[in-house]
């Protein structure tokens, strides 16, 4: 099992910035694929960004956020992390952190990822 803990969140205007950080416990965090992922008001799940397990030298990201947003790892801290500049009231959502199966790649399907946190909520206003 992998337990996974998103903090960052918060209300921020139109062209401000956020960090979101999403701590890891319970396995050998290096060894998974790791994915940001936000869900609107009544809206479906969506990929936001993803890093690969191990380096994180491999990243992908959705077209909306490429550009702006920014995901990297810090294994020794087992924290993944997304920088959210110039940001957007359409970036309002819920934003989650998700984990993948270890040593699989990632991907930008949510139902690829076997382990979620509880969410962190990301306003902008306009």
């Amino acid at each position: 099992q992998v337990q996974l803990v998103e903090s960052g969140g918060g209300l921020v205007q139109a062209g401000g910035s956020l960090r979101l950080s999403c701590a890891a416990s319970g396995r050998t965090f290096s060894n998974y694929a790791m994915g940001w992922f936000r869900q609107a008001p009544g809206k479906e799940r969506e990929f936001v960004a993803a890093i690969n397990w191990w380096s994180g030298s491999s990243t992908d990201y959705a077209d909306s956020v490429k550009g702006r947003f920014t995901i990297s790892r810090d294994n020794a801290k087992d924290t993944v992390y997304l920088q959210m500049n110039s940001l957007k009231p359409e970036d309002t959502a819920v934003y989650y952190c998700a984990a993948r199966t270890a040593y699989y790649r990632y991907s930008d399907m949510p139902r690829d990822y076997d382990y979620w946190g509880q969410g962190t909520q990301v306003t902008v206003s306009s």
